[in-house]
């Protein structure tokens, strides 16, 4: 549980720290001009937005929010993204191309992952609830009672015309 807790307090500074390793490693390893291009027009602002939808996605699941705890889904998928993310960052000429088509593809997962996820817990098929302590329960049904059948009577009145 700790773990998933971890990474559900690393989500937020995530969005900032990896754009900020991007810009850091394009520095340290000496990319050049059109990598420091890449880095602060597209991978910068990209990674930024897109870590903020997937945590506020994450962010919007009831149960994560009622255990401050992410899925185990929720950590492969961000430790996959991450690393990758992490990995261009070196801008090892041989690989990075690879590489960036495998973190892009991992971000779109990822984000097809939490959309799932979403859906899936928000379905009214989920009958049992767990309590913040995690202990289950099924809440108590809070059906409106039925109405009762009530007698109706229907009067048609006859109107005679009027003599001429």
């Amino acid at each position: 549980m700790w773990l998933r807790r971890a990474f559900f307090g690393w989500l937020i500074p995530a969005a900032f720290l990896l754009p900020l390793w991007l810009f850091v490693g394009w520095a340290v390893f000496n990319a050049g001009g059109w990598a420091f291009l890449w880095v602060l027009f597209l991978a910068i602002p990209g990674v930024f937005i897109w870590q903020l939808i997937l945590t506020l996605l994450v962010r919007a699941r009831g149960t994560v929010r009622a255990h401050r705890a992410v899925s185990w889904w929720d950590v492969l998928g961000f430790t996959v993204w991450h690393l990758l993310v992490i990995s261009l960052g070196f801008f090892a000429e041989a690989w990075w191309a690879p590489v960036m088509v495998l973190t892009i593809l991992a971000g779109v997962a990822l984000f097809w992952l939490e959309l799932w996820q979403l859906w899936s817990e928000a379905r009214p098929s989920r009958f049992v609830l767990h309590t913040s302590e995690g202990v289950a329960y099924i809440p108590a049904q809070t059906g409106e009672p039925e109405a009762e059948e009530r007698e109706v009577i229907v009067i048609n009145e006859k109107q005679t015309p009027p003599a001429s």
